[in-house]
Parts: structure tokens; sequence; C-alpha cells
């Protein structure tokens, strides 16, 4: 008798596409991804990624996408080749953000809308930043409708505000925030040091003067 071995199924970690086709799509791809996980970084049980391959069928390993971010609520925090949902307690990626890029066709946006509208995506988000216009698409029983409209519109998940202001998309946290570029970050935390470096000048001549007319700073 024969003993027929079944055949592992290989889900690759890689599609062989670029993250990005050109640095601005790039940039806009780090600043939603980092500015979500920064927005949910005290959660354990969010998991965000960036070009991460998304396989939702066990078994079948030509059945995937790889968005540009996605948001999973109920998965833990930490390193994944991919997301197999089956091994993630079964949980779609709630929301989902595509950035396009002039390499982007019609019929291949077409075919990722038919993809996350057949499984089960909650939120679905598409930018441009070449004209600045934003798409956004909201469950509604059992498909994704678009909203018709998306200035001010406030994502039921995340709980962030979606702006177009100038022809660029802002993007503010529920506290008021705004998701900043990491240029941005770093001039932000630039100048917040500069300003601790001017307090503490300032308390240290305030003690000097008050050693000077005999004071001990310390002791009051």
């Amino acid at each position: 008798m024969t003993t027929l071995q079944k055949t592992e199924i290989i889900y690759p970690d890689n599609d062989g596409k670029p993250i990005a086709d050109n640095t601005k799509q790039f940039r806009w791809i780090v600043t939603i991804q980092g500015g979500i996980d920064a927005l949910f970084r005290d959660n354990p049980d969010v998991f965000v990624a960036g070009d991460l391959l998304w396989y939702p069928v066990e078994g079948n390993n030509k059945i995937r996408q790889a968005p540009d971010i996605m948001v999973v609520f109920g998965r833990h925090k930490g390193d994944r080749g991919s997301y197999q949902q089956w091994k993630e307690n079964n949980i779609i990626p709630q929301v989902v953000f595509e950035v396009l890029s002039p390499g982007n066709t019609f019929p291949e946006m077409l075919r990722k809308f038919k993809f996350y509208d057949n499984y089960g995506v909650e939120e679905y988000y598409i930018y441009d930043p070449d004209t600045g216009e934003l798409f956004g698409y909201l469950r509604s029983e059992s498909e994704l409708k678009q909203i018709e409209e998306i200035q001010g519109f406030i994502s039921p998940r995340l709980g962030v505000r979606f702006e177009l202001v100038n022809g660029e998309l802002e993007i503010y946290r529920s506290d008021g925030e705004k998701f900043l570029k990491y240029v941005e970050l770093e001039e932000q935390r630039q100048l917040a040091q500069e300003q601790r470096q001017l307090a503490e000048q300032k308390t240290e001549r305030l003690a000097e003067k008050l050693r000077e007319m005999g004071v001990n700073p310390d002791e009051l």
C-alpha cells in the first residue's frame, strides 16, 4: 500500500513587489502606519503593519494581498512574516489603507477593492498624494460602500479624523494631535530639547543669583 504524503503549502513572506514605487508614496505609508502604531502603542491587542502579505484562506497561497497599511484589532503586537488569518483566530484586518502611486492602474485597484470587500474589511481608505484626493469605504451590512463626505470624517475603528488641507491629507487623533512625518517629529523633538535646555539654564541662573544673595536654593 502506498501512503500519500500531504504536500506542505508554503505561504511566501514576499510577493516580489517593492513596498513603494517612489519616495512620496513611501513617506505617506510610513507616516500613516507609524501614526496608527503610536496611537495604539499602549494596547497590546492592536496589530499594525505595512506592506505585509495577508492570506485569508488556509490551503490557498494564491489568494493574498499586501495592503500598504492594515490594522487588526484583537491580535497581539509582534513580528510576523505574513498575516495568515487562520493562525490569528480568524480575525480579519478591520482597517486597510492604500497609498496610490502613478504606477497603480484602475484594474489593479479594482481587484484590491474586490479583495477587501469579499474578505470582510470594515474600513478601506485610498489616498492619492499626487492629487490630494482621499476616498473612504465603510462596511454597511455585507459590502463596502463609499463614504459620501470624507472631509472631517472620523474613522469608527481608529477614532482619527481626516482633513484635506491645501491639497494634502491631514490625520488628527482624538486629542487633536496631528500625524507627523518623521522630519516633523524630529523638529518637534529638537524644539522640546532646546526648550528644556533654556529652562535648565534659566533655573541655574536664578540659583546662582540666590547664592550671591547668601541663599542656598537647595534649601528652598
